[in-house]
């Protein structure tokens, strides 16, 4: 029922119809929404502090998952999610740029699997209507994902402009990420818009990830397979899919 409802005011709003109103209605989801969260803070603060964990993959995606009765808990399929943390672990980036950070889930991965100093850069527009942006109040929270050394940047931006591009190209060491997560507008003009904006931010041996490639069955306004299927025509790509019979989600690797 919920979900039919956002998939309709997503697709008025892509049409320009009713937008005040529905502008409207999200901010007020949102401020719900952060109120909620907000009550809870401090069990999910206490949860990150003292959070006893092995160094592997499988206990970072288990301990986020069920962390303060699922506070971060990504909007991901968890297998997938662990798939792609072990790749990204095996590589240990010294740079990662996330377009879209919701709950903060996938963030909090993404900063275990990177390398101990790593960059990690996350891109997310507030009132977002896939997922949404979470509230300024978080940024200080989600600090707590990083590892000693690293460092963790928030750009509460429109990923679609270039000076948000050239914003997160300053905030890496050398201007480029070792992996570019696209998980941000998933409509098919708005993560195309993402990946020609930020593909020249790549490092040279880098990945892109992409999530929600296979075809969503439950909301047609989320588009990132119609891109996908275009990329896989040009580009080296390898998918993680948990069962094709899910309906939705799915994660994409574009190796440029």
């Amino acid at each position: 029922m919920l979900s039919n409802l956002k998939h309709r005011l997503r697709l008025l709003r892509s049409r320009g119809k009713f937008t005040l109103g529905i502008n409207l209605l999200i901010k007020l989801h949102h401020a719900i929404k952060s109120i909620r969260e907000r009550f809870h803070k401090q069990a999910a603060l206490n949860a990150l502090v003292e959070r006893n964990i092995e160094d592997t993959p499988e206990a970072w995606v288990q301990f986020i998952w069920n962390a303060a009765d699922g506070y971060f808990r990504p909007i991901q399929q968890r297998q997938e999610m662990l798939s792609l943390i072990e790749r990204i672990n095996t590589l240990k980036p010294q740079s990662i740029l996330e377009i879209g950070t919701a709950k903060g889930g996938t963030l909090f991965l993404f900063c275990q699997a990177a390398a101990p100093s790593a960059t990690v850069v996350s891109i997310d527009l507030p009132g977002g209507i896939n997922g949404g942006g979470y509230p300024t109040w978080k940024s200080a929270l989600y600090q707590e994902f990083k590892r000693e050394s690293q460092s963790l940047h928030f750009l509460r931006c429109d990923s679609h402009h270039e000076s948000s591009r050239d914003q997160a190209s300053s905030l890496s060491p050398n201007g480029k990420f070792d992996v570019i997560m696209i998980d941000g507008d998933h409509s098919y003009e708005g993560v195309k818009k993402d990946f020609a904006l930020y593909r020249s931010l790549l490092s040279e041996n880098g990945i892109i990830v992409f999530h929600d490639v296979i075809k969503n069955r439950f909301d047609p306004s989320i588009q990132v397979d119609r891109f996908w299927n275009e990329l896989k025509r040009s580009y080296d790509t390898t998918e993680i899919v948990f069962d094709r019979n899910q309906g939705n989600m799915g994660i994409g690797i574009v190796s440029p």
